[in-house]
């Protein structure tokens, strides 16, 4: 269905699914952004999915670049994971004790990333998150920390505060549920502003436990750290006694082998990984100092747990994927050529793009896009109308303005010539109608 013109899709069978799906779970759906609602649809459901596509399941393709939200850099089904994984399952899906292939996988995460001297494996990128700010106030003894407007960390309480990504695609401006003392430990300091990190530190001298950022902000759409930001957050957490935690969920093993520690040359005490890390399976990863993760039971006396941890499934998927892009690290340069063609394309209609690496978001703004406030000036209606116009003509892009494009190995150069081709097409459209 993926041609270069506009096709009719056939939604018969997703429609029924999502009736069904609707009396079951809320909004029918697993996680609020499938739900489409920011973009005035009803979303397909996916059948399999192959390469660079994914095929829903009344028989329509799409060219993906969603990459189910950043772990497919390989493509979907990467015939050696895959085989990998079956194998992995003919001995048992999950034990509940210590395996050889989770020393495997650590010894793998840590040789790419030094900064993770010690590391424990979890299951999401939310549990990450909560258990290394768990640990960095363990360590310091402090309560407090800082956080991003608009940056997302997983939907724990005390993360869940002027949140990015689903909060802002529904408009929700916190969610329910989330008692006031959580709140009251989280401070809210502006993404790419040094002063307002700098007066959060001066009025709670000595509390403050971490600073857990997105090193590239990724969940309000893709927002790139201004020169020197990152610079200045490891600074001045040093000056106070403070950790830095990256979260990198989004960047981890995307932007490089080193995630974007390495792209950026600055390294964080603690670091958090996701998706990408077990080859798109659920599982996640958080560790850093090897002083730090000391506190982490049964060495120190801050606790966390998961019968889960370390599935032995998820943990071949992982280790089959970062092996490939240890041998192959020529990847990264061609899906970064591929973005480039891709953010070319974007501004060539007159669109606002920011884009690191193999990560990129077009904006409906004519305002630079470098915070918070600025990617809310963003027309959520013109993105609805663009989203529409793309997976009519067999291209699926994140159904939300502040969610990222991912690019894969499996994208090839005819596909991005196809998907430049309709942007351009779109572009036109667009310059006819304000005609």
């Amino acid at each position: 269905m993926a041609g270069r013109g506009k096709a009719e899709i056939k939604v018969t069978r997703s429609q029924e699914l999502f009736e069904r799906a609707s009396k079951l779970m809320p909004g029918g759906v697993n996680s609020p952004v499938r739900a489409f609602r920011s973009v005035g649809r009803t979303p397909f459901f996916v059948e399999k999915a192959k390469g660079a596509y994914l095929y829903d399941a009344d028989g329509n393709r799409y060219l993906d670049y969603v990459c189910s939200w950043g772990p497919g850099i390989l493509g979907h089904a990467y015939p050696s994971v895959i085989e990998a994984v079956q194998k992995a399952c003919e001995n048992g899906l999950t034990f509940g004790a210590p395996t050889e292939k989770e020393v495997l996988l650590a010894e793998l995460v840590q040789k790419c990333v030094p900064s993770m001297e010690m590391m424990r494996l979890v299951n999401s990128g939310t549990e990450a998150v909560m258990s290394a700010v768990r640990v960095a106030r363990g360590f310091t003894g402090r309560e407090k920390i800082i956080k991003f407007i608009g940056c997302y960390h997983g939907h724990s309480d005390g993360l869940l505060v002027k949140a990015g990504s689903g909060l802002m695609t529904g408009s929700i401006p916190d969610s329910a549920g989330v008692p006031a003392g959580y709140a009251a430990a989280t401070l809210l300091a502006d993404y790419n502003d040094r002063e307002s990190v700098r007066r959060l530190m001066e009025e709670n001298s000595g509390e403050v436990a971490c600073i857990v950022v997105e090193p590239v902000a990724a969940n309000m759409g893709v927002v790139p750290p201004e020169d020197g930001f990152l610079e200045f957050l490891r600074d001045i957490a040093d000056e106070n006694g403070s950790l830095l935690i990256f979260d990198e969920v989004i960047t981890g093993f995307r932007l490089g082998l080193d995630g974007a520690q390495g792209y950026y040359g600055v390294r964080p005490d603690l670091s958090t990984f996701g998706k990408i890390v077990g080859g798109g399976m659920p599982l996640a990863a958080y560790g850093g100092r090897r002083d730090v993760m000391s506190c982490v039971a049964p060495c120190g006396s801050v606790y966390q747990a998961g019968t889960l941890s370390g599935n032995p499934i998820a943990v071949t998927a992982g280790i089959e994927t970062l092996k490939i892009l240890m041998a192959h690290p020529e990847i990264y340069n061609e899906i970064d050529r591929a973005a480039a063609r891709l953010e070319k394309a974007y501004q060539d209609i007159g669109l606002i793009v920011n884009r690191v690496g193999s990560l990129l978001s077009p904006f409906f703004t004519e305002e630079k896009v470098r915070d918070y406030k600025s990617v809310l000036t963003a027309d959520t209606a013109a993105f609805a109308e663009y989203f529409s116009w793309m997976l009519e003509h067999g291209i699926y892009v994140a159904p939300s303005q502040f969610e990222a494009m991912f690019v894969s190995a499996a994208h090839t150069e005819g596909m991005i010539d196809q998907t430049c081709d309709c942007v351009r097409e779109y572009g036109g459209k667009l310059k006819r109608k304000c005609e």
